[in-house]
């Protein structure tokens, strides 16, 4: 009996040297961009609070939260916060949305490849989408 051996696939870790290379499918890319989001709006959780506790306090208390983001709040100027703001509204926007397709796809029992590919790429264009809209109006286009 003569069989030819097949060759069997070899699975190694990644090296640092080939990780540029690698290509993460567009649900992998989800999933770590979730993680990262969650990070980013655990870390940016004081700035919400003082955000918050500034916007309702009083009307001098609104006053200096509205000019922080024109002038500046002492020495980080206005931009920059804009900018961190902008990063914080990507992060809810994008952990939201990953959420939900997270949701779905435990409600509905119904994971296939090309599924989860195409619900990633949903994910990642309205969360890009609305980030772009609401950093629209952030910066003052409309």
């Amino acid at each position: 009996m003569s069989e030819i051996a097949k060759e069997r696939p070899v699975y190694r870790n990644i090296h640092v040297t080939e990780i540029i290379k690698y290509r993460l499918p567009a649900a992998g890319i989800v999933s770590i961009l979730h993680r990262v989001s969650g990070a980013l709006m655990f870390l940016l959780m004081p700035l919400v609070i003082w955000m918050f506790d500034t916007s309702v306090s009083s009307e001098v208390s609104y006053d200096l939260f509205t000019s922080a983001f024109s002038v500046g709040l002492g020495f980080v100027p206005g931009w920059l916060l804009k900018l961190v703001v902008l990063a914080l509204i990507w992060a809810y926007l994008h952990h939201f949305i990953a959420g939900l397709r997270h949701l779905w796809m435990d409600m509905y029992h119904t994971v296939s490849k090309e599924q989860g590919k195409s619900s990633a790429v949903v994910t990642l264009g309205l969360s890009v989408l609305l980030t772009v809209v609401l950093g629209a109006k952030l910066f003052g286009l409309y």
